[in-house]
């Protein structure tokens, strides 16, 4: 693996000039992430146990920090954009459903009117009903 493939598992800055192997104490110039992480690893992979396919690296319990991982194999396909995040496609796809959007203004409401929709007074028409 050549480090002028690797980007940055948090923000997707290219590592063209870290050094590989990659040292414990490598940083991101960019975001100053840890670079020696299980998320910039070839093995990680949230479906499996301990998040990790190699069946014989110790459990590493903060996949965000440096370790000390000895089978760390850098990924190029570490960095996922927010867009391809599951839960911001989920997101996207409920607010289409109903007309939603991120430009969409807030109107003013009138207290006034919060009030009169959820006040316990009683309704005047209603008054002899009980």
């Amino acid at each position: 693996m050549d480090s002028a493939n690797l980007n940055c598992w948090r923000c997707g800055e290219a590592l063209a000039d870290v050094l590989l192997p990659l040292s414990r104490l490598s940083k991101c110039k960019c975001c100053n992430a840890d670079l020696h992480v299980c998320h910039m690893c070839e093995f990680f992979d949230p479906t499996v146990n301990n998040s990790c396919r190699e069946p014989v690296a110790e459990k590493v319990t903060i996949k965000i920090r440096a370790n000390f991982c000895g089978y760390l194999k850098p990924s190029a396909n570490a960095f996922k954009s927010s867009d391809s995040d599951s839960q911001v496609v989920a997101k996207n796809q409920l607010d289409e459903l109903f007309g939603l959007n991120d430009k969409q203004e807030v109107k003013d409401i009138n207290p006034d009117s919060l009030e009169d929709l959820f006040s316990m007074k009683k309704n005047p028409s209603r008054e002899g009903e009980n």
